[in-house]
């Protein structure tokens, strides 16, 4: 699970690379000219916050006694894998040029607390690092090309890395909760939302 993120990243700019490469031939004649449909400034950071509080919530869930649970012994705890989170933020960001706070250490972040309260500040600190950096972005800012990172990289994959890799983290972390018994609180929600309108319905 630890190198994860490396592979994901080429995939990433390897699909990039094939989607913006150059047009077959003859295909200049059928060109799509259509504005895009997606615009992924307030998509991305939509996804973010749904995630964000998704993360928080089973932060919240999951017993204090079980933060330092793994699956195995070179996996991540539950309460490394929350700091994973948090720290990326500021890590793949940082790729794009967004300067992460001060005093932030990639190395022993992640083991820097089992503290429950701790560590859902430093989700909550992170995800205002995270939309702050991600909402002051112009359209040109996400085209900004970032070759250090590919031939045809920019600035908009690096907030699209952002994105699938809390996606991973985040079913990751559903999967440990689920391990431990704790059903996503989430899915509590939506469980009683459907009882209580399979019942008011058995009123009418």
């Amino acid at each position: 699970m630890k190198n994860l993120f490396p592979a994901t990243f080429f995939v990433v700019l390897a699909v990039s690379t094939m989607a913006v490469g150059a047009p077959a031939q003859g295909a200049a004649d059928n060109a799509d000219h259509t504005s895009p449909s997606y615009d992924m400034k307030p998509q991305s950071l939509l996804d973010l916050e749904t995630m964000q509080k998704k993360f928080v919530d089973l932060a919240n869930a999951f017993p204090t006694d079980k933060l330092s649970w793994r699956p195995t012994p070179d996996s991540r705890s539950f309460a490394e894998v929350l700091l994973h989170v948090s720290g990326e933020r500021y890590q793949i960001l940082a790729l794009m040029g967004a300067q992460p706070p001060a005093g932030f250490d990639g190395k022993t972040f992640e083991k820097s607390t089992t503290d429950q309260g701790k560590i859902i500040e430093e989700l909550n600190k992170s995800w205002e690092f995270a939309k702050k950096a991600i909402s002051g972005m112009s359209n040109a800012d996400f085209a900004k090309p970032l070759p250090k990172l590919g031939p045809d990289a920019n600035a908009g994959d690096v907030v699209y890395i952002l994105v699938a890799d809390a996606h991973e983290h985040l079913g990751q972390s559903v999967a440990y909760a689920r391990e431990n018994g704790v059903v996503p609180p989430w899915t509590v929600a939506a469980k009683k939302a459907a009882e209580q309108k399979k019942a008011d319905t058995q009123k009418e």
